[in-house]
């Protein structure tokens, strides 16, 4: 049976932050029931919404177009094979996103690169500002030339976390690491990036 009638669209990835999510969007109107009994229309309604959000945090991860256009197709038909594993069909967006990490990380192992190390214990006190790191409408396109410039571990939680919007204990499951981890990556992230933004600013003034 073929699952996915339409291809990925092949614009850059950084596209994707100028665009507005579809309706489709809104997790009750998600057909994952439908999906899991094998409806192509289904999957078609999924794909459309996930192909690009997928596409940018795979990307970001490997900086491969290609790779990252193969990994995307292959997370898809890995989620049409174990849905039905899927116990909780409102978390089908951070499953999605666990098949694709997965998938990041059999790539940089085939590469025999190391993609995600540990790092020290988080502090005792998080907290989540994004507006700290000043991500608005008019800066993404900043922040993510400024992202590429992170270890991979802290680039995924940036990604997942300030683009995607997942918490703390979806990138638990999908990087498969504790939240305790999560939250050390990125602690360290933040305080990278705002490095980073600073030098940034020193050099434009």
């Amino acid at each position: 049976m073929k699952l996915f009638s339409i291809g990925l669209n092949l614009f850059s990835p950084r596209a994707f932050l100028l665009l507005t999510m579809p309706e489709v969007a809104d997790i009750e109107q998600l057909p994952v029931p439908q999906a899991r009994a094998g409806e192509p229309a289904a999957w078609d309604a999924l794909f459309r919404r996930y192909q690009m959000p997928l596409y940018v945090y795979v990307f970001e991860l490997i900086s491969d177009e290609q790779a990252a256009l193969d990994l995307v197709q292959e997370t898809f038909i890995a989620a049409s094979r174990h849905i039905p594993g899927l116990r909780d069909d409102t978390k089908f967006g951070s499953w999605l996103f666990g098949i694709a990490h997965q998938k990041c990380v059999q790539h940089w192992r085939k590469r025999r690169e190391i993609l995600f190390d540990e790092i020290s214990e988080p502090p005792d006190e998080f907290e989540d500002g994004p507006d700290e790191l000043l991500i608005r409408r008019e800066q993404e396109a900043g922040f993510m030339n400024l992202l590429e410039q992170l270890p991979p571990p802290q680039r995924a939680v940036l990604l997942l976390h300030f683009v995607e919007d997942f918490s703390i204990e979806e990138i638990s499951r999908i990087t498969e690491t504790p939240a305790g981890t999560v939250k050390s990556r990125l602690h360290y992230a933040r305080k990278s990036f705002r490095k980073l933004l600073e030098m940034k600013n020193e050099t434009a003034a």
